[in-house]
């Protein structure tokens, strides 16, 4: 899993947020130390510095001014949630998914045996133009 995080560090600067980051913090604690400002997010607070928010229903506040929105293996009923923050606030979003899934409207990347989805804010508004969500 570190590959993404050469991955980010080639595309991406500034604030990151991983989204539904439960007890795995190997890819925030390396971003980090490669001088991002990480902003670690769960419905439940796992560790200190962990923000608790509902990204269903999100706190707006804790998403702006990202470069990107990452999400490893979150579960498909919050997928579109997290997108949808992207698309709100301007900044890209990256999904690692569980197995073999497929997200539609995500750009399929490959980065060093990593498969991942990036959605860029104009395949976010065509993922939610596809799914009609108001």
């Amino acid at each position: 899993m570190i590959g993404i995080v050469d991955y980010i560090s080639k595309n991406y600067s500034g604030k990151m947020v991983e989204v539904g980051i439960g007890y795995f913090f190997s890819i925030s604690d390396s971003l980090e130390e490669k001088g991002f400002r990480v902003v670690r997010v769960d419905v439940r607070k796992t560790r200190e510095d962990v923000v608790v928010d509902d990204i269903c229903n999100p706190d707006f506040e804790i998403y702006r001014n990202a470069s990107l929105i990452l999400s490893v293996r979150p579960p498909m009923e919050i997928q579109k949630c997290i997108v949808e923050i992207g698309e709100k606030t301007g900044c890209d979003v990256i999904i690692i998914p569980l197995k073999n899934e497929i997200i539609d409207g995500g750009r399929l990347e490959n980065y060093r045996g990593i498969s991942f989805f990036v959605f860029t804010p104009q395949s976010q508004t065509d993922f939610r133009e596809r799914r009609q969500i108001p």
